[in-house]
């Protein structure tokens, strides 16, 4: 079983993820996964915080030589701007006095740095948060449910990318389907993994070039507008056996696994497998996907509607994932709220934003998605290597392949 875990919040001196299970022999180096975290920093849209947030990435444990050793993986992400924040965020206690002092220039968003913050933002967890855990303001809870968080999830899902390739030859790409109005077209031609390099130099990571330039012009107009967008992103993992995932455990069901852990993202608010909310305006006889053989007894799907989940388990097709984003919930035209210090009505703080998270959003989705992959693969093969899952994982497709053979 795989299992992973992060922790850190997004200004204290860094993320942690730590990951168990995985299998030695999966070859990974450093660079390879701060390439995967240089791709969740790009996309039109993005505001200041992306050009001085790098990505200091250390790997501390569990890789040796560029590859995996059986033992659990640990790695650093540093906050490049933790100088700025070692009193706010400092884990032993302060002088009160140090937190009253004006910090950067001036700027009422800088001078918030240090003060509490009592006026909780509409569409964030400062309310909620606050309440829950009977905080006095909600720095502590903006701290750990910012979306920075999500630079540990992505580096753990390079891992997960490249165990599911070197073992079963699964291969993901995410991208962009809708920023606000603007859609990629349902008939318009989906990528693959090879088009990586062409979708991560697009600003908005479409396929489209003429869809990509209007969904550009509608990120400028909002932003113009002193306001936020949100959209669509689909992930395609290519590849996938026959046979992830189970029918008899509601909790053990591929397609609730992938829901669940791509709910899990901030500014998610809906998940499909495949064709999803559209298959409940079809007709059953245009819904499902029709399975024939060809070449002589191989299997075959005419359409891939499913997503390739039938029943929580895959089916042999492509998995394809789709997570829905709201706007960004830091809205530059301030939101009413009210100041929990005082009760009186207030507008919500605004600090540094994006126009939209929704570029990053389809590579931390890529990520979440290979997380639960590697771990369906895991279950399925077991081993302790990755020969060891390989030759377990061809095997059980040789048995696969006599059973659908006539």
């Amino acid at each position: 079983m795989l299992r992973w875990m992060t922790a850190g919040e997004s200004h204290g001196e860094a993320l942690t993820a730590l990951m168990e299970g995985v299998p030695a022999g999966v070859e990974i180096t450093t660079e390879e996964i701060s390439a995967a975290l240089a791709r969740r920093r790009l996309g039109h849209g993005r505001g200041a915080r992306q050009v001085f947030e790098r990505d200091e990435l250390s790997l501390l444990g569990g890789v040796r030589h560029g590859r995996t050793i059986g033992s659990p993986i640990a790695m650093r992400i540093g906050n490049a701007e933790w100088p700025k924040w070692s009193t706010v965020m400092s884990a032993d206690p302060v002088d009160p006095a140090d937190l009253l002092i004006d910090a950067g220039t001036g700027d009422e968003r800088e001078i918030a740095r240090n003060r509490p913050l009592t006026r909780p933002r509409p569409g964030h967890a400062d309310l909620p948060g606050v309440l829950k855990y009977d905080l006095p303001d909600a720095r502590p809870v903006l701290e750990r449910a910012s979306a920075r968080e999500t630079a540990a999830r992505v580096a753990l899902g390079a891992v997960a990318e490249a165990l599911l390739e070197q073992v079963a030859g699964i291969r993901l790409v995410s991208h962009v389907l809708r920023i606000g109005s603007v859609t990629l077209p349902d008939d318009a031609p989906r990528p693959g993994p090879d088009d990586e390099r062409r979708l991560s130099a697009d600003p908005v990571r479409c396929t489209d070039p003429a869809v990509s330039a209007a969904m550009v012009t509608e990120i400028d107009t909002a932003r113009r507008a002193g306001d936020t967008l949100g959209g669509v992103v689909e992930v395609i993992a290519t590849e996938v056996p026959i046979g992830l995932g189970t029918h008899v455990d509601s909790s053990r069901r591929l397609d609730a696994r992938l829901a669940a852990a791509v709910m899990g993202i901030q500014s998610v608010k809906g998940v499909e497998i495949g064709d999803g909310f559209a298959q409940a305006a079809r007709r059953g006889s245009h819904a499902h996907d029709e399975i024939l053989s060809v070449d002589g007894g191989r299997v075959e799907r005419a359409s891939n509607r499913a997503g390739g989940i039938e029943g929580g388990i895959s089916n042999g097709s492509a998995v394809v994932v789709r997570a829905a984003l709201k706007p960004i919930s830091t809205v530059p035209r301030a939101l009413r709220t009210v100041d929990l210090a005082n009760g009186e009505e207030a507008k919500g703080l605004h600090q540094r934003s994006d126009t939209t998270a929704v570029v990053p959003g389809a590579v931390i989705v890529e990520a979440m998605v290979a997380l639960v992959l590697a771990d369906a693969l895991l279950e399925k093969t077991g081993g302790d290597s990755v020969e060891e899952c390989r030759r377990n994982l061809e095997a059980y497709l040789a048995r696969v392949a006599e059973r659908t053979r006539w």
